[in-house]
């Protein structure tokens, strides 16, 4: 089967509706780190205090997603969501309240963190939907679910496409308050609308019918989870650098813009993963694509203007979605069955705490030394993913898979 037939065939079984929901439900996580960055950054005047307050909205994130993710294991998605859902909505909005009435720092970072632990990962668990959705068709076709993955890591790089594209639209035809307003909006509705979908109870009964005891923690797992931490790294020293060298430039609204150029090329290569051969194992991709990474990213260094950062993160976003999609992959399948809600949402909640780490040492060499050094953040990490990459290829090829 072609990789355009199996993708018609995958979109076939859930209906254009769900794909739309599922997509727009992930947008707000996307919004509310880089809208945050800007609006306490720009309330404050301080970087730094951008930075932590982003960074605690994040790293919140990841430590109680991998929770949700496993209570929605038990109980199914369903009323999980729905829950963070609406409270993360009213978290946003009260963070705009607060910065606006010039809330003192503490205050500020302290509420952006209760609303990141409050936010869904709808991008993870809308990959452990597929499996059941493509029920005996997937366990005919495994490419069926290769497929899915390869679609959703384009649709979460696409969401941070669109998402901090939007957040930078609002804040230069409003204010970078309103980008958060809307983000929540777009979370009440459409992440309540993922959690009423009917996919959601189908992880109720993946769960009933493979109930068997398994360890999520292996040392192949583990490895994974420290390469999805050093993508986030990336992805928050880029969003800092981003913005230091915008408002240097005296437009601080473009960096959601420019950092949103790193999807781009993102989206293509993570649909085109389709294409790759099976013969060709995920822990070479993972080689393959954190190379990419290491060589891409180098010449942030030399960017000095606006045009020339948006054309080195275009390129860039090339090798991000393969990364990430070879490690969403390996990671589902070396995992127990029953325990992948668990394990997505720990992946995604280490990217999390990477943007965090990133973000706020980024945050702080920018306070002190200009967007440069903040990208040199980013250096180091895709080139530390390559070394990793090259030291697990042994442990990953022997992980047991099912």
């Amino acid at each position: 089967m072609s990789p355009f037939a199996t993708y018609r065939r995958l979109f076939s079984l859930v209906g254009p509706g769900y794909v739309v929901v599922a997509f727009l439900g992930r947008l707000p996580l996307a919004m509310s780190q880089m809208g945050t960055l800007l609006l306490v950054s720009s309330t404050t005047g301080a970087y730094t205090t951008g930075g932590l307050a982003a960074g605690a909205l994040a790293v919140a994130n990841a430590v109680v997603s991998p929770v949700a993710g496993a209570l929605a294991d038990r109980v199914g998605q369903r009323p999980v969501v729905l829950v963070q859902s609406f409270t993360g909505g009213a978290g946003l909005a009260a963070l705009v309240v607060l910065a606006q009435a010039g809330a003192a720092d503490g205050w500020l970072i302290a509420v952006a963190a209760l609303t990141g632990a409050a936010m869904p990962q709808v991008g993870p668990l809308a990959r452990v939907r597929w499996r059941p959705i493509t029920g005996r068709a997937g366990r005919e076709s495994p490419q069926l679910v290769d497929a899915a993955f390869s679609y959703e890591g384009a649709a979460d790089e696409a969401s941070f496409v669109l998402g901090p594209a939007l957040v930078g639209t609002v804040a230069v035809l409003v204010d970078p308050a309103g980008s958060l307003l809307v983000a929540a909006a777009l979370l009440v509705v459409f992440g309540g609308w993922f959690g009423l979908h009917p996919t959601a109870a189908l992880t109720r009964v993946t769960h009933v019918a493979n109930a068997v005891k398994g360890r999520i923690f292996t040392t192949a797992f583990a490895l994974i989870v420290v390469a999805q931490l050093l993508v986030g790294v990336l992805f928050g020293s880029v969003q800092t650098g981003a913005t230091a060298l915008a408002t240097a430039e005296g437009t601080p609204g473009l960096s959601g813009l420019v950092h949103a150029t790193l999807g781009v090329g993102s989206v293509v290569a993570g649909l085109s993963m389709a294409w790759v051969p099976a013969r060709i194992g995920f822990e070479r991709r993972i080689l393959a694509a954190a190379a990419a990474l290491a060589l891409l990213s180098s010449p942030l260094v030399l960017v000095h203007s606006l045009p020339a950062l948006v054309g080195v993160v275009l390129v860039l976003g090339f090798a991000v979605a393969p990364y990430m999609i070879s490690n969403f992959t390996l990671g589902e399948r070396i995992v127990p069955l029953n325990r992948v809600g668990a394990a997505m949402t720990l992946l995604a909640g280490a990217t999390g705490i990477g943007y965090a780490v990133g973000s706020t040492t980024a945050g702080r060499l920018a306070d002190a030394g200009g967007y440069g050094p903040a990208f040199g953040v980013t250096v180091a990490a895709a080139w530390t993913a390559l070394i990793l990459a090259l030291a697990a290829q042994r442990t990953l090829g022997q992980a047991p898979r099912r």
